[in-house]
């Protein structure tokens, strides 16, 4: 199924949360060993604790390569885990790079076999350092999500540049709809090609939706951020359609007693009656 059909169906079975797994040792709840083995134990419980009420999971590389080969092995079997409890599986990489190695980059998080359904992608190298991920996305039912305007404190510094008219983000934003519109669903309506734009920049989520009407978003900062359903909610289309809200420490670290896959599926719960709340009112 092409990756904007699936992303959309999950979100209407479940919500638009998506849930970061950023698992760090030293902060493993009560009953957890601190170490690589209860690094999957938490990731796994949290997976089973949020799958009813979220769409999507979305695990973030950097926690999992500081544990080296073993935490990498462990990546992928939480994210195949993930995969058969059906949730859609974002790798959150921010990966570019040209040529061979934007190829190997491709084929290593979006192949064929991979349990990976969608990756995070830097396009700071132009086009041919995105074109291969879109290759990936048409020929394996794969997405990426191509960053625009970030949820971190400094982003201006570079995406809030004028140039002519117009700022950094805002140019992405535009070239991003055009290589979106190469890889529509089979509504026609959302594409393969996303977007990171951060809930912590509302006003530009706002402008952005405008210029990026067939890019579903995918929406960080909720929460421990700073970010609001509110604001969340501005990235999504009229309809209430085209996006997801990622929060990680806030659902992750919910509590850090025995009762943290309880505390962890009432704070999915929670956002996202929150979203849904906001959203019914577009």
């Amino acid at each position: 199924m092409h990756y904007a059909d699936f992303l959309q169906q999950r979100i209407t079975e479940t919500s638009p949360v998506c849930v970061g797994l950023d698992p760090v040792i030293a902060k493993l709840p009560e009953g957890i060993a601190k170490d690589i083995g209860g690094v999957k134990d938490f990731c796994i419980g949290i997976i089973d604790a949020v799958a009813a009420d979220a769409a999507a999971v979305k695990p973030q590389l950097a926690y999992f390569e500081l544990l080296g080969w073993e935490g990498m092995k462990v990546f992928f079997e939480v994210c195949e885990y993930a995969k058969k409890k059906n949730l859609v599986v974002i790798a959150d990489g921010k990966r570019n790079d040209i040529g061979s190695t934007c190829e190997a980059y491709a084929d290593a998080y979006l192949g064929k076999n991979s349990p990976i359904d969608a990756l995070t992608v830097t396009p700071y190298l132009g086009s041919d350092g995105v074109a291969p991920f879109m290759e990936r996305c048409a020929k394996n039912d794969k997405g990426i999500y191509v960053l625009v305007k970030t949820s971190n404190e400094s982003s201006g510094d570079l995406q809030d540049l004028p140039i002519g008219d117009e700022v950094v983000h805002e140019h992405m934003a535009q070239l991003v709809e055009s290589w979106a519109t190469q890889l529509l669903g089979a509504k026609g309506n959302l594409s393969a090609v996303g977007a990171v734009v951060g809930a912590t920049y509302p006003e530009e989520s706002r402008y952005l939706r405008t210029l990026m009407p067939h890019v579903p978003f995918l929406i960080p900062g909720y929460g421990a951020q700073g970010g609001t359903a509110e604001d969340a909610a501005l990235g999504f289309l009229p309809d209430g359609t085209g996006a997801i809200v990622n929060a990680s420490r806030s659902i992750l670290y919910a509590s850090k007693g025995k009762d943290w896959q309880e505390a962890a599926s009432k704070a999915t719960k929670t956002m996202s009656n929150e979203l849904l709340k906001v959203i019914a009112k577009k």
